[in-house]
């Protein structure tokens, strides 16, 4: 038998096995297509199976009441089906809160959906522009700022909402100048007290250490209200 036949032999075989796997295949019927809003459907088929898909599913595998599924397009109309929940899970978590583009897909993880999926639901809303780390971490410092945050205390959040490092200096140049922040935090904590009162002065620094001040600031915000300081408080 010469190459050329062989390889048509071959070639013949690896059709006749195909087409054996697609004879094998069961497939199942939907016998349910059932609206249950206007960009939802639920999906019943014979075997009793049921899962929900949305009006693009729809759309995209032309599904209909009495329509045949093979094994492997069940398979893809599910995976499909379960990528589009994720992408609406996604949405609806950014509606309720700004997010970093990690911590969106930690998020979705954590919810149950799969790594794949997590990354292209992140993915499909950079491309909407619906997620900008750079954007999102120059606002998480203005609300630090307004929340009187130390700088400690907002490299503390940046951290926390996991956005990239290399984003940290640029959003860091919206934090406006602290001193009559500051001022004013450290004259309410000392309110009524006397000047003396060494407790109350150390209960009111390590309540601006936890803010996120340094004790350089703090110090010199305590002699701008003429407080005496040291480093023993």
């Amino acid at each position: 038998m010469t190459l050329r036949d062989e390889l048509e032999a071959g070639t013949e075989v690896v059709h006749t096995s195909a087409s054996s796997r697609r004879q094998e295949q069961r497939c199942s019927t939907i016998t349910e297509l059932r609206q249950l809003s206007s960009d939802r459907y639920a999906v019943t088929l014979s075997d009793g199976d049921s899962f929900r898909v949305t009006l693009n599913d729809v759309a995209d595998f032309s599904l209909y009441t009495g329509r045949e599924l093979s094994e492997d397009m069940l398979c893809a109309l599910k995976e499909a089906a379960a990528l589009s929940r994720c992408k609406d899970r996604a949405m609806r978590s950014i509606s309720a809160r700004a997010m970093s583009e990690r911590e969106l897909y930690d998020r979705l993880v954590e919810k149950g959906e799969t790594e794949r999926n997590a990354a292209a639901a992140v993915a499909w809303l950079l491309e909407l522009h619906f997620l900008n780390d750079a954007a999102y971490a120059a606002g998480l410092v203005r609300r630090c700022a307004n929340r009187g945050y130390g700088p400690k205390r907002v490299r503390d959040e940046l951290y926390r909402h996991k956005v990239p490092k290399e984003l940290w200096e640029d959003a860091l140049a919206e934090l406006p100048e602290q001193d009559d922040t500051l001022d004013r935090l450290l004259a309410q904590r000392l309110r009524g007290a006397d000047r003396g009162d060494r407790a109350a002065l150390k209960k009111a620094t390590d309540a601006l250490l936890r803010r996120g001040f340094g004790w350089t600031e703090i110090r010199y915000a305590l002699e701008r209200l003429h407080y005496e300081s040291d480093e023993e408080l």
